[in-house]
């Protein structure tokens, strides 16, 4: 019995033994979706901490106003301490009133060096900090190798580190997708010539995929011009997203860039506000697409790190540390603010300017994937390596 046939035929069992390592069974249909903002979001001005007096110090241009029920313009309460940005008003913040969904403040890395490239690496490798780096390790790609009956995705134009080592993953450009470049006639010419080489399978599946991918949104992008208000950016690209891992896919990636507000970032409103409504709008796409699947899915959305406390001179922020992550899904345990906290400070700034990290993100995501898949210790290592799972209650 070869390898496939012993994994397909112990599968009813929910885990199997292969060379020494368990194989976890995902509970049916469990869907996975990290999105990564690109840029390093304001975590401060997204999940708003209206109850400290100092955050409205720190940001007289930039602040959010405090909650007020006679005014849509003003933040959306979450609980005592912490509110929600008014642009995403309509669209997270039913999921939260709803138990959908979860805000994990102050959390991040340990990579201090405060670079985007570098900080997105880290948290993509998912590897120790310090240590030798693999650039061809990806965490997803790792967690996928201790699954069966996955079936990964990366919505992106070229291969996410996220995504790479371990089996070949298809990733498709999503976001203003048009015809493949390659025609028929070409893809037969270019499978012909790997053929005869180890390469033959992966190069006849790249194609497969495309041009499924591709029928699919094709066709989806027809159905959505009946009537509907016309979607763009992220709105239309999270839809399709919701669709294929509705047929198709069960393990996603996708990254939203723009993020990166040093100069005129805006309060209430202006560009922070409008990318937040078109992610706040796209996810709520998604998650209509999804449907009853809903049920059994988790999105994780998630940037390198947060941005300043204080606003700078341009009336925008600068590179910071702690950050703030979404947790949602129909089975979250969802409408509160998880995970370890701080009063929101200036004696609590990490080095006098950033919120400090309190959740390790290998921990939280390590602890999500310990529920959502049922991993044992030994398989959230071989993930995370030197990371133990955080128990926050999330699943």
């Amino acid at each position: 019995m070869n390898r496939r046939d012993l994994i397909r035929a112990s599968a009813a069992l929910g885990l199997s033994s292969v060379a020494g390592r368990v194989w976890a069974t995902p509970k049916a249909d469990a869907r996975l979706l990290v999105v990564f903002l690109r840029g390093a979001y304001d975590a401060a001005n997204v999940v708003i901490p209206t109850g400290s007096d100092f955050y409205y110090r720190s940001r007289p241009n930039l602040a959010i106003a405090r909650p007020d029920a006679a005014d849509l313009k003003t933040a959306a309460t979450l609980d005592a301490d912490w509110s929600l940005h008014p642009a995403l008003r309509e669209t997270i913040l039913p999921l939260y009133a709803s138990g959908q969904a979860a805000f994990v403040p102050f959390a991040g890395t340990d990579d201090l060096t405060r670079s985007h490239f570098e900080t997105q690496d880290t948290i993509e490798m998912g590897q120790t900090v310090g240590a030798a780096r693999d650039y061809n390790s990806g965490f997803m790609a790792r967690l996928a190798a201790e699954l069966t009956r996955v079936r990964p995705i990366a919505f992106t134009d070229q291969m996410p580190l996220i995504f790479r080592g371990g089996e070949t993953v298809p990733n498709v450009a999503i976001n203003g997708v048009g015809k493949p470049g390659i025609d028929d006639r070409q893809a037969r010419l270019i499978a012909a010539m790997y053929s005869d080489t180890k390469l033959a399978a992966a190069v006849s599946e790249g194609f497969r995929v495309r041009d499924a991918v591709y029928q699919s949104i094709s066709d989806h992008a027809g159905q959505a011009d009946r009537g509907a208000v016309s979607p763009k950016g992220f709105e239309l690209s999270a839809r399709r997203i919701g669709r294929l891992m509705r047929e198709t896919f069960n393990l996603g990636f996708v990254d939203v860039g723009g993020w990166d507000t040093h100069v005129n970032q805006g309060a209430g409103a202006g560009y922070l506000a409008d990318r937040l409504g078109e992610l706040g709008r796209g996810l709520a796409g998604f998650v209509a697409e999804i449907g009853p699947g809903w049920s059994d899915t988790v999105v994780v959305v998630l940037s390198e790190f947060g941005r300043t406390f204080r606003e700078n001179g341009n009336r925008g922020t600068d590179h910071g540390h702690g950050s703030a992550y979404w947790i949602l899904g129909g089975g979250v345990r969802g409408g509160r603010i998880a995970g370890p906290q701080v009063r929101a400070d200036e004696a609590h700034l990490f080095q006098n300017r950033d919120y400090p990290v309190l959740t390790d993100y290998r921990a939280l995501l390590g602890g999500l994937f310990r529920k959502l898949y049922g991993l044992d210790q030994a398989s959230l290592r071989r993930i995370f390596p030197s990371a133990d799972p955080a128990e926050l209650a999330l699943l």
